[in-house]
Formats: C-alpha cells, sequence, structure tokens
C-alpha cells in the first residue's frame, strides 16, 4: 500500500469514526471536510497530516521524548519484551468486556510510538475475529509519526491528555501503560460500563538496568505505592494484577534498551557504554496492572 493510499485508508476510518471526537477548543463535534481538515461547527480547523495522523494540539509542545526514543523503543517490543504483558492486558479486556466486544473501543492515553496499542488489538482479533478501533493519543509528534507508519485499524492524533479531543462516554477500554494519567479526563471519556487499565512499573522493573547505570543513589529504587493509591480513590471494582518476568537480550537489543528509557538519562557516559557493550544480559520486567471501574 502507497504513503497516499494509507493516509486516505486512515483519513476514511477518521470520517467513519468522527462522532467520537470533539474539538479540543470548544468541545463541539468535528466533521471531516475536503479530505484533508477536521472542522467543528464554530469553525475550529484542524489539518490531517500527509503521514496519516491527526494534529490536534491547540498550541506547540516540546517533549523530552525524541524519534530516537520512540524509535527504540518500537524495536523493543518487536523483539517480544512486552509480549507476556500485552498477553495479559488483552486477556483482561476479553474477560471484563465479553458481553460488549463487537462494539470494543479502546483509546490509548499516552501511546507513544503506538506498539501496545496495536499488538492488543492483533490479540483480540486472533481471538475473536473482531477488530476493535484503537484511537491512540499522544503529545509527541515524533512518537505518533511513527505509530502511523502501521497498518490496523487506528486513528492517531496528536493531542493533549488533559485536552482530550473525543466525546464523553465514548470509549469502552481506556489504556494507559507506563504514561502520566489525567483522572477527571478518564472519567469524562469513558462509557458508563468501560474499564481503564493502567500499567505501572514495580520496584524490580529494568533493575539490572538501575543497577548499572544508577547504584547507590536515589534513582536505584522507588515505590509506586502513591500511584495505586490514587487510582484506588478514582475508580472502583479494583482489581490489581502483577506481571513479572526476565527476559535475555543480546547486544542490538541492549542498545535499543538504553535509548529506549530515561533511565539512562543524566547517568554516567562510561556505565552506559559498559552496558551497551556486553554480549548479552538478562533484564526483569516487573509491573502492576490497574483495573478499574467507574464508581
Amino acid at each position: 500500500m502507497s504513503k497516499i493510499e494509507k493516509r486516505l485508508e486512515r483519513l476514511q476510518l477518521l470520517a467513519n469514526h468522527e462522532h467520537l471526537f470533539a474539538c479540543p477548543l470548544c468541545s463541539h463535534p468535528m466533521k471531516v471536510a475536503q479530505h484533508k481538515s477536521f472542522l467543528c461547527q464554530s469553525g475550529h480547523c484542524f489539518d490531517f497530516s500527509k503521514h496519516g495522523y491527526m494534529n490536534l494540539l491547540t498550541r506547540p509542545y516540546k517533549t523530552m521524548y525524541g524519534t530516537p526514543m520512540f524509535a527504540a523503543r518500537q524495536q523493543m517490543s518487536a523483539s517480544g519484551l512486552f509480549e507476556p504483558l500485552i498477553s495479559r492486558i488483552s486477556e483482561g479486556i476479553l474477560h471484563k468486556m465479553q458481553p460488549s466486544l463487537n462494539i470494543l473501543r479502546l483509546l490509548d492515553a499516552g501511546c507513544g510510538e503506538g506498539s501496545h496499542l496495536t499488538s492488543i488489538q492483533q490479540k483480540i482479533m486472533e481471538q475473536t475475529k473482531i477488530a476493535p478501533l484503537g484511537v491512540g493519543i499522544d503529545l509527541s509528534k515524533e512518537g505518533i509519526k511513527i505509530a502511523a507508519r502501521g497498518t490496523s485499524n487506528t486513528i492517531w492524533c496528536v493531542a493533549d491528555l488533559a485536552r482530550s479531543p473525543v466525546m464523553d462516554r465514548s470509549f469502552s477500554v481506556i489504556l494507559n501503560i507506563l504514561s502520566p494519567s489525567n483522572y477527571a479526563e478518564f472519567h469524562r471519556i469513558l462509557a458508563d460500563d468501560g474499564i481503564v487499565i493502567k500499567v505501572i512499573p514495580e520496584s524490580h522493573y529494568l533493575q539490572e538496568l538501575r543497577d548499572a547505570l544508577h547504584q547507590n543513589t536515589e534513582r536505584d529504587r522507588y515505590s509506586n505505592d502513591k500511584i495505586r493509591e490514587l487510582f484506588k480513590h478514582h475508580f472502583s471494582s479494583m482489581e490489581i494484577k502483577r506481571v513479572t518476568y526476565s527476559v535475555l537480550l543480546h547486544k542490538e537489543q541492549l542498545q535499543h534498551l538504553v535509548q529506549m528509557t530515561p533511565l539512562s538519562w543524566g547517568a554516567s557516559e562510561d556505565l552506559v557504554q559498559q552496558w551497551m557493550n556486553q554480549s548479552q544480559a538478562t533484564i526483569t520486567i516487573d509491573v502492576s496492572i490497574l483495573y478499574g471501574r467507574k464508581a
């Protein structure tokens, strides 16, 4: 499929689901116009990128996350680093949303380069033959640009989570994977019978890398107890599933791992090089999946 064909396919997908979107400036409904723009009834206009995504930011933002970081994350996702986690999330969605799978709509809030959302959609489709609609939003244009290169039943948007450009109660599942949250917006966006799935790192997440780069510093250990308690405060029917496993990585993967995480920021260059020059190393993934519903 050519870039033009992919862009037109994405634009048609957006047109088919334009009723889900709201203007980030005035919250009015939006419509696709002239095969290139997204307009609201107040006249606010947003352009559809030639790369196949919507830019719905109301002002420019500069993030610390650049193309090399997102490209490295995509490489690590493709290597299977997060596959057990993605499988558990997908199983949770299938179990908890079973009666509503035929109208399943997923919003990935803070989707980065889109690998997690795409993988979850694929796993659900493999098991149910239903292709759930996905919408991925992130503040980083660099991440969304990479996400839009893929082929999936997904609408990608550069957008501010604090002013999410979607209608009230429009999504049955909100994904928030290793990313900041906005619980007020999650409550507004989530369907009354929907679920929020938040993934947080636990104490041994990437422990080997943290030990190598930040041993005996404040970045060597941390706790997410406050994040867990805040989630419990905002959502009921709380359930927590911890997922812990180890993966053997080879030299090229170790380099991608360093590039994909802020853990390398501020670390000694010598320590970073020592880590990347290993022929192989084992890395630990240790996270908790938090499931919640509206009170």
